[in-house]
C-alpha cells in the first residue's frame, strides 16, 4: 500500500517538473522570436538616432501648424537628411506657402530631396521647391503652376424658384463676389487682381528656385501638368527616379551614408471632419442591399466635401 502511495507522489512530482520545463521552453521560444523580430526591425524609432527622415506630403494642403511643428522637430533631430515623399494635387495658396517656408528653414539645417511619387501639382509643387533637389517618377504628374479662385453663382437658379436675396453693404465691393447676384465688372476685376498677384509670386518662385530662362519659364508656368519625363526637359525636376535615386544623390552630393535607415516621421493626426459620413452612407446603402458600394461612395463624397472647405486662393490641380 505504501508503495502505491510513493508511486503516486513520484508521478505527481514528475508531472510538475515536466510542466515547469514546458513553461520554461515556451518562454524561451517567445523570447527568441521576439529577439529575432527586434533584430530584424532594428531599434524603435528614436529622434536622436542617426537616420534619414521621410516626411510624407499627401492629400489636400492647408494651413497646418502641427505639420510645421513636426518639420521643426525633424530639424532638431539627429536625421542626416530628409526625403519628401509627395503625392498631392495641392491645396490653398497660403497653406502651400506655409509648408514651403517651413521646408526652406529645414533645408538650412539638413539636405532635403523631394520625390514626386504620383502627383506633385500646383501647391504640392510649391512644397517640392522647398527641397534642394527634385526627383519625379517617369510618369508622375508635375506642374500646374497657377492660381484659381472659384465660387458658385446660383443667380439663375434663384430666379427659377422665385427667390431674391437682398443685402445692404457699406461699399460696392464688400462681400464680392456674391453667389446670389451676377458678378459685376468691378468685382471681377478685384478678384482677378488677387489671382494675378499670387500667380506672379508663384511664377517668380519657379524662376528663382529652378533658375529658368524667360522662354522656358513661359512654357513651364502656363498652368499645364507634365509627366516627370516632360518636367525634366523643362527643368521643373532634376532627375527621373524614385527614393533609391534620392538616396544615391544624397550619398553622392551630400555624403549621407546609404547604410542609414530611412525612418518615416509620423504625420500629425488630423481629425476627419466628415467621419460621420461613412457611417451614414453605410447605413443607407446597407438598407437597400448595396453595402459593398458604401466605402467608395463615402470616400468620393468626403473628398468633395473636403474640397468645399478650401477657402480663398487655391493652388490646386483637379481634372
Amino acid at each position: 500500500m505504501s508503495l502505491d502511495v510513493d508511486q503516486i507522489v513520484d508521478r505527481r512530482r514528475l508531472r510538475s517538473k515536466l510542466t515547469f520545463w514546458r513553461v520554461v521552453g515556451v518562454l524561451a521560444l517567445v523570447l527568441a522570436i521576439g529577439g529575432g523580430a527586434y533584430a530584424a526591425l532594428g531599434r524603435p524609432f528614436n529622434e536622436s538616432s542617426p537616420h534619414v527622415a521621410r516626411i510624407v506630403i499627401g492629400g489636400l494642403i492647408r494651413n497646418d501648424r502641427e505639420r510645421v511643428e513636426m518639420i521643426e522637430r525633424v530639424g532638431r533631430s539627429n536625421a542626416a537628411a530628409v526625403l519628401l515623399s509627395i503625392d498631392s494635387p495641392g491645396g490653398t495658396v497660403t497653406g502651400s506657402e506655409q509648408l514651403y517656408d517651413a521646408l526652406r528653414r529645414l533645408a538650412e539645417k539638413k539636405p532635403v530631396v523631394a520625390v514626386v511619387e504620383g502627383v506633385g501639382a500646383s501647391g504640392a509643387y510649391i512644397a517640392a521647391m522647398g527641397a534642394d533637389h527634385i526627383i519625379a517618377r517617369r510618369n508622375a504628374i508635375v506642374g500646374s503652376v497657377g492660381v484659381i479662385f472659384q465660387y458658385p453663382n446660383v443667380t439663375e437658379l434663384l430666379k427659377t424658384v422665385g427667390v431674391t436675396v437682398e443685402d445692404i453693404k457699406s461699399s460696392p465691393l464688400k462681400a464680392s463676389p456674391n453667389p446670389y447676384q451676377p458678378t459685376s465688372p468691378a468685382a471681377r476685376a478685384a478678384i482677378d487682381s488677387l489671382v494675378v498677384d499670387s500667380y506672379d509670386w508663384f511664377k517668380g518662385l519657379v524662376a528663382d528656385r529652378r533658375r529658368m530662362s524667360s522662354d522656358k519659364l513661359a512654357s513651364a508656368t502656363d498652368g499645364r501638368v507634365f509627366t516627370g519625363h516632360q518636367a525634366l526637359e523643362l527643368q521643373l525636376v532634376d532627375e527621373v527616379g524614385d527614393e533609391r535615386t534620392a538616396r544615391a544623390w544624397l550619398a553622392r552630393e551630400k555624403g549621407v551614408p546609404e547604410r542609414l535607415r530611412t525612418r518615416t516621421w509620423p504625420a500629425p493626426g488630423v481629425a476627419n471632419e466628415f467621419g460621420w459620413l461613412r457611417g451614414s452612407v453605410e447605413s443607407a446603402f446597407g438598407a437597400v442591399g448595396l453595402a459593398s458600394l458604401a466605402p467608395l461612395v463615402a470616400r468620393l463624397a468626403g473628398d468633395a466635401l473636403e474640397r468645399t472647405q478650401l477657402d480663398g486662393l487655391l493652388a490646386l490641380w483637379h481634372p
